[in-house]
């Protein structure tokens, strides 16, 4: 999915800068870039692929050459970013993270406008940011351009723009992704995850709105478009995306995993000898689980985390499980001849998920239960870069549903979100089989809701629900 950070300081930016950026590795890239604007208005950028080495180390060596108070970086899905734009605008730099899904309507728009070409291309696509900039230039101001373009986005799209002294900040239409502002004495910066705050001795000052634009400078945030009503932000980031100790508005993820657990150990019926949880994301879900039931939490995997990316990334299915694998390192002295229930976030593909309960087998494991910490996928994430599945028949859901319905095509799919119906039921039974689980309970939207402790309505639920 990708996250920024950016920085404009009185002093020299760099340091927060670089380490602010890298504070978003977690959320799964191939791309990473800096920007930084000296006071002569001269930008100085590096962009490196970091599909398999951390950001760190392959910008460490670049850092003596960057030098300026304002800044921005990106750690980004697959495009290189950022981009230095010229324009009727004046020159400006810029970041986006999000999806947009109606781009190449918005490609043949811009033809149409007589806009010859675009040059940044990512897999034969064209790069989604210098789309971006191309909406933002239709408009006679930055400001005036970036709400253009969130009007125009299909999907979601939150975005930095460095220009005029200072950064542009803004939150996608409908608050998917999070934004938000710290300060310390002498400097701003604004962050997706608000764990790059703490350890750069920035305070939490203020929360984008769904649609806002601020402009920030070392000495003041500057409103420029207030937000909108309606909020939807990505239930997800609690779930799986967010890092523990961030927190989304207003709510701590690891606090929302921990309570997520509890509820999902309501009703638990199975006799294991332990609860684990799945790293890294599963295990706060896990230990609230654990607390609850009363079942002692064990270790039975330790994660390898030194150089192995995220397991989603790869575009490659076999490439994706053997990042799973080789990650993921059992403990066998804790788990053989054990009867074990695990807390992992999702079942996506439940590849993944069949080749880890194969390992465990094999490693003495007597029996394998998994709860998730949420309910079914049923539908491909339309707003986010949330996994490479080109398919929704990727999913394991669908393809229970087409195993019990064959290729009907009045399919109600309405039917299976519904936790409390046989069909839904029937469903979850086929993907137990298909991943050779002792059994399989998934979390019910209502009490994931309930977890997290904000109304539906300002959450985004679609790939669970369908509901947009």
């Amino acid at each position: 999915m990708g996250g920024f950070f950016g920085v404009v300081s009185k002093s020299d930016c760099v340091c927060d800068l670089f380490y602010g950026t890298d504070y978003h590795s977690h959320l799964g890239t191939r791309r990473g870039g800096m920007a930084v604007m000296e006071d002569s208005l001269r930008t100085f950028r590096v962009i490196h692929d970091i599909t398999n080495a951390q950001f760190r180390s392959k910008f460490d060596c670049d850092l003596d050459s960057f030098k300026g108070h304002i800044g921005i970086g990106i750690i980004s899905d697959y495009e290189d970013q950022p981009l230095i734009i010229t324009s009727h605008l004046g020159t400006f730099t810029i970041v986006t993270v999000g999806r947009i899904t109606n781009s190449q309507e918005l490609i043949q728009e811009s033809f149409r406008r007589g806009i010859a070409q675009f040059s940044e291309m990512n897999y034969g696509e064209i790069n989604p940011t210098e789309l971006v900039a191309s909406l933002i230039n239709r408009k006679s101001s930055i400001v005036e351009g970036i709400a253009y373009a969130q009007e125009k986005i299909e999907g979601s799209c939150s975005m930095l723009v460095m220009a005029d002294h200072g950064i542009y900040a803004a939150r996608d239409r409908y608050g998917r992704t999070p934004l938000y502002i710290g300060n310390k004495d002498g400097a701003h910066a604004v962050t997706m995850e608000t764990s790059a705050f703490p350890n750069l001795d920035y305070d939490e000052k203020y929360r984008l709105g769904p649609g806002e634009i601020c402009f920030i400078t070392a000495d003041q945030i500057i409103q420029k478009k207030a937000p909108g009503s309606i909020c939807r932000t990505c239930a997800f980031f609690w779930v799986y995306f967010g890092y523990p100790s961030s927190n989304f508005e207003g709510k701590n993820t690891e606090t929302v995993r921990y309570k997520n657990g509890e509820l999902l150990a309501r009703g638990e019926t199975k006799e294991v000898d332990s609860v684990c949880g799945i790293p890294d994301s599963g295990v706060g879900h896990a230990l609230g689980f654990a607390n609850a039931s009363g079942i002692c939490y064990r270790r039975a995997f330790v994660k390898y985390t030194p150089t192995w990316a995220r397991s989603f990334m790869p575009q490659n299915q076999s490439a994706r499980d053997i990042v799973s694998r080789m990650k993921l390192i059992p403990v066998i002295e804790q788990v053989k001849g054990k009867k074990l229930l695990f807390c992992d976030d999702s079942v996506v593909r439940g590849t993944q998920m069949r080749g880890t309960a194969e390992r465990l087998r094999k490693v003495g494991v007597k029996e394998v239960h998994v709860r998730s910490a949420c309910p079914p996928l049923l539908f491909s994430c339309k707003y986010l870069n949330f996994s490479r599945s080109k398919s929704e028949m990727d999913l394991a859901a669908r393809r229970a549903i087409r195993k019990l319905e064959g290729d009907n095509p009045d399919i109600n799919i309405a039917e299976y979100v519904d936790a409390g119906t046989s069909k839904h039921q029937a469903m979850v039974e086929e993907i137990r089989r298909e991943l050779n689980l002792d059994s399989l309970r998934y979390q019910t939207l209502e009490n994931m809701i309930e977890a997290i402790g904000l109304p539906e309505e300002q959450l985004c639920t679609y790939c669970w629900s369908g509901r947009e």
